[in-house]
């Protein structure tokens, strides 16, 4: 374990809605309920699942954007979930984000070379201005942009540019862990081969270590050394890449690989679907026993039960399923 670089153990986040004037009773979203992986220093950890399974709020509370209800977040030996503000600043140098949309997240009123080098200056990375502007230059070097995109404005950049300057910010703390939380979702698939690219370049480069947030399985499968399955704010099945997609345990899992698209028209005519039933759960009242057995196409009586932990089924393969 000398070479786990972050560790969540247990995460849960719920947030409360309702009961403001009206006097009605708040409900308790349960966004994230007791998720729990490691990621080990220089690897990259797909996270994938359906849209609102929770997957981005995880990468929130390990960025401490949010901050957990309970469980533990340990970053280089530290839990981030005790440190306080001051303390916490001083981490987030190393714990960094790409966002997802390239185009608000970045400050339309600054340059390209202010937003590289607002960074530098909060946290007092480098002082002169002179070593800044060779510094910013520098990244956007690193990333495949030209010096002259200093001087210009996140508008005047096209969607694959503007990420490119996301993932410089990011870079400019030298950090150890980055989350991207679905970095090339919002981008053409040709601009999309080629921020992945970058990312796995800049990865063997400097070291880096990525949790990568995603929905598109075909993406995660090129870039993840592993990757972890959620389901209605649960992990459901962790192994390595090539594990999960030829040999998935977890219903779930199957029924997600049986909705991607295979380029053989012969193939793709013959292999065996797995169509789910029903509608995903409300997090307000997700369901008893294990959140997937409403829809699960092999679940019996006692997957209503009893929720199933997440255990050790293969040397390295981990599914949380009764019947797996």
């Amino acid at each position: 374990m000398n070479d786990v670089l972050l560790e969540v153990d247990n995460l849960v986040k719920h947030f409360s809605i309702g009961g403001g004037f009206g006097g009605g009773r708040a409900a308790q979203v349960r966004a994230v309920d007791g998720v729990s992986f490691t990621i080990r220093r220089g690897e990259t950890l797909g996270l994938v699942g359906e849209s609102g399974c929770g997957k981005t709020t995880t990468g929130r509370c390990i960025l401490q954007l949010e901050r957990p209800t309970s469980g533990r977040i340990v970053f280089e030996g530290v839990d981030l979930t005790t440190l306080e503000h001051n303390a916490l600043r001083a981490v987030r140098r190393r714990v960094q984000v790409i966002f997802q949309d390239p185009y608000s997240s970045l400050n339309p009123r600054m340059t390209i070379g202010q937003i590289l080098a607002e960074p530098l200056v909060v946290h007092g990375i480098v002082r002169e201005k002179a070593a800044r502007t060779a510094r910013v230059q520098e990244l956007l070097f690193q990333v495949g942009l030209q010096a002259q995109h200093e001087r210009r404005y996140p508008h005047q950049l096209s969607g694959g540019q503007r990420q490119r300057v996301g993932i410089a910010r990011a870079l400019a703390m030298e950090p150890a862990l980055i989350v991207c939380d679905e970095p090339v979702s919002a981008l053409d698939v040709s601009i999309q081969a080629q921020i992945i690219n970058l990312l796995e370049d800049l990865q063997s480069r400097l070291g880096l270590t990525y949790l990568f947030i995603a929905h598109d399985l075909s993406v995660v499968r090129h870039i993840s050394d592993r990757v972890a399955v959620m389901y209605l704010g649960k992990v459901v099945e962790i192994t390595d890449r090539t594990r999960l997609y030829e040999e998935p345990l977890h219903p779930y899992t199957r029924a997600l690989l049986s909705a991607v698209p295979i380029p053989d028209p012969l193939l793709e005519a013959r292999r065996e679907r797995t169509v789910l039933r029903g509608e995903v759960p409300s997090l307000l009242n997700p369901p008893s026993g294990c959140v997937f057995h409403p829809r699960c196409p092999i679940a019996v009586d006692r997957c209503s039960a009893a929720v199933p932990p997440l255990r050790e089924i293969r040397p390295g393969h981990l599914a949380a399923c009764d019947l797996a």
